[in-house]
């Protein structure tokens, strides 16, 4: 990452934009930012699940705070964008994987999750191993070459090679079905590496095993889907992956010691064991808003383009069963919600309005596949232009943090504009330090950099002690009942990190330019070929 610039940056280095900020900046308190989280993480809104009532009561809480701050409704007169989903499940009949004529069940060594169009599968194929199962030769990943996958299965690695660029990686991680679907094959079987088993075990990957998913519904009545025609999908342990590769041209344990060295990509071939896959589905339709608003730019040149802050409401609701069954998500991410709230009454409040209009949303289903932020970005609620996005989620607030991770920010202008913000603040820049959690991915900002817009999502970084205790809260609070406000929560933390943000979003709101990718970034030539750079 290109970003170290740290607190000895000069003043002289600020923008006209960022120096006229100074006098008129608004106060952040822990207090306020405290409340926030206090009544979104209450046991009363039964941990935001998207399409529950708890989720409703928290959307309704922040559109009464958007109303008191003088914004504007932006879903054509209401503050709610309702999002049309299609839940789909598993049926009582037990999904099943069999490989080389051994049945293993879902929820054991492995996992499988429900179709959202076909109400049952019984599907037989052939299987091919693809390596990291990454294509984008122009990059060095040319993972199908030689390979005839035409109406088969794919198995791959999870992850992608140790050494790639994290955000590189994450994204084309994350493309690995639609670029098995452009290559022929009907189906993903993904193999976790011992890196992404060290990441999250297979053990709390059980944790999510047979759990109903749900899919946007676009216009023509059809569920979205990146790519169709890969008609299911599944997960093994090792025991099982042992099984797939029984009799193969190098056995499983070759394979995952060449993806453990630097810059590994294990080469492909075609697997010996057949697999038969089964599972029948239900669905069920529900809606859950994103809670929209806007505060109207001030210069009538720059009104039309928006600044989007964003951040996610859902969190994953109550637990089946256990003394405590609520999973509050205090951290993840009324935390976030929090921060973007501080930062509307900041902008709302401000003696001088930003030149360019702010948009505002609290998006649903962030933790079904960031669903939410999805569908706005590909339906927008407002007719303008969003130039710029600034994603808030989940920053870990249980220690004074002194640098932070700026997800997104080398591939645009952007990055700049993160500079001075955390150079006002004291506060350096880091690298990422968990490039295989492939964070640039797993967040509402990634669903606009696939519709070309450049856009930053900061994280609480690893110094000042942040390490343990950020590496703390995933391993014993992330998506558990003990995410919730009895933590002992830096609430200073909390309004540092609202004025960041702050910082950052008013001087893309105030700048002469919008933000634009830099030339020959992966991102921007990708997503906005056609923009200027």
């Amino acid at each position: 990452m290109r970003l170290k610039i740290f607190a000895a940056v000069s003043a002289l280095s600020l923008s006209a934009a960022a120096l006229a900020q100074q006098a008129t900046e608004p106060a952040f308190t822990a207090d306020a930012f405290r409340a926030h989280v206090a009544f979104l993480s209450d046991d009363l809104l039964e941990g935001r699940n998207a399409g529950e009532r708890g989720y409703d009561l928290a959307a309704r809480y922040v559109a009464t705070r958007f109303a008191a701050l003088g914004l504007t409704p932006a879903a054509e007169g209401s503050w709610y964008q309702q999002v049309p989903f299609q839940e789909s499940s598993l049926a009582e009949q037990p999904a099943t994987l069999s490989i080389g004529g051994k049945a293993f069940a879902n929820g054991g060594d492995v996992l499988i999750g429900p179709s959202a169009f076909d109400a049952s599968q019984d599907i037989q194929g052939e299987v091919v191993f693809v390596g990291f199962g990454l294509d984008e030769p122009t990059r060095g990943f040319d993972d199908y070459a030689g390979l005839d996958v035409k109406g088969k299965i794919v198995a791959m690695l999870s992850g992608f090679p140790k050494g790639t660029p994290s955000e590189l990686g994450a994204h084309l991680a994350s493309e690995k079905a639609r670029m098995a679907e452009e290559r022929g094959a009907i189906g993903v079987i993904s193999i976790p590496t011992r890196t992404s088993l060290k990441a999250v075990s297979w053990e709390k990957r059980k944790d999510y095993a047979g759990e109903p998913s749900l899919t946007w519904v676009g216009k023509d009545g059809k569920p979205y889907d990146e790519a169709p025609g890969i008609r299911f999908g599944a997960s093994l342990n090792t025991p099982a992956a042992e099984a797939l590769f029984a009799g193969a041209k190098a056995p499983l344990s070759a394979v995952l010691d060449q993806a453990d060295k630097e810059g590994g990509k294990p080469k492909g071939f075609a697997l010996k064991q057949p697999v038969t896959f089964q599972r029948t589905s239900t669905k069920r339709m529900l809606e859950s808003p994103n809670v929209v608003a806007v505060l109207p730019g001030s210069d009538p040149a720059l009104a039309g383009e928006y600044v989007l802050l964003m951040a996610h409401l859902d969190h994953d609701g109550p637990k089946a069963e256990g003394e405590d069954r609520i999973m509050n998500g205090a951290m993840d991410n009324a935390s976030g919600i929090a921060t973007m709230l501080e930062v509307a009454r900041a902008m709302g409040t401000s003696p001088s309005r930003p030149k360019r209009s702010i948009l505002f949303a609290a998006v649903t289903a962030e933790e079904d596949g960031l669903l939410g932020s999805q569908y706005l970005a590909k339906n927008p609620v407002v007719d303008g232009k969003v130039v710029g996005v600034v994603n808030l989620d989940m920053p870990v607030l249980l220690y004074d943090f002194t640098d932070v991770i700026a997800f997104g920010a080398e591939h645009s202008t952007l990055g700049p504009i993160v500079e001075r913000a955390a150079a006002r603040m004291d506060v350096a820049l880091a690298e990422d330090p968990m490039p295989e959690q492939g964070l640039f991915t797993r967040s509402d900002h990634y669903r606009f950099v696939q519709e070309g817009v450049p856009s930053v999502f900061l994280m609480t970084g690893f110094s000042n002690g942040g390490k343990e205790k950020f590496t703390d809260f995933l391993s014993d609070n992330y998506h558990t009942v003990n995410d919730e406000i009895a933590l002992p929560f830096d609430w200073e933390a909390g309004a540092k990190f609202a004025r960041i943000n702050y910082l950052i979003a008013r001087e893309i709101a105030d700048a002469e330019q919008a933000p634009r990718w830099y030339a020959n970034d992966f991102f921007g030539d990708t997503f906005a070929p056609q923009a200027s750079k």
